[in-house]
């Protein structure tokens, strides 16, 4: 009887690690390889393709914005309700947050970035792959370190520049 669970139990670990190794280095095979654009997903390479200020990259920079960075949480002041005011969207605001200990170098608000955003298009998009402002250091607290690819950068940048006030 113990020589038979052993057996059992080796068995089942064989055929456990099996598995595993067949799911690792065979998984990808498994995946479904669709090309037609419908089915690409979101985050695949064809968004890299698109020109800056092309309606497919001002899309693509509104999604990043809006749906992905949530941009307009910080840099758009808000209604009596305390909704984003999407009539001067992104055009800055008093920060939302404060910090869990209190900081000297805590920011009180935000810049514009709609419209015109603060600094040229090159300064915006190494802001946004790197998180290295004009300045040479990186923002402050509580502002996002993004680390987005060039395609996206440049998208949001585009879309930033299609932003007006309706003030």
């Amino acid at each position: 009887m113990l020589l038979r669970t052993a057996f059992l139990r080796m068995a089942f670990y064989s055929i456990c690690s099996a598995l595993a190794v067949l799911l690792c280095f065979a998984g990808p095979a498994f995946a479904q390889n669709d090309k037609t654009e419908n089915n690409k997903p979101q985050g695949s390479a064809s968004h890299q393709t698109e020109k800056a200020g092309t309606p497919g990259a001002v899309a693509r920079g509104k999604y990043l914005v809006e749906g992905v960075a949530m941009c307009g949480t910080c840099h758009t002041p808000t209604d009596g309700n305390g909704n984003p005011d999407r009539a001067r969207w992104l055009q800055g605001a008093s920060v939302p947050y404060m910090p869990a200990r209190p900081s000297a170098d805590w920011p009180i608000s935000t810049p514009r970035i709609g419209g015109t955003p603060p600094a040229d298009d090159a300064d915006m998009v190494k802001l946004l792959m790197t998180g290295i402002w004009t300045t040479g250091n990186h923002l402050r607290l509580p502002m996002p370190q993004f680390r987005m690819d060039r395609g996206d950068a440049e998208a949001v940048v585009a879309y930033l520049k299609t932003v007006t006030s309706q003030q």
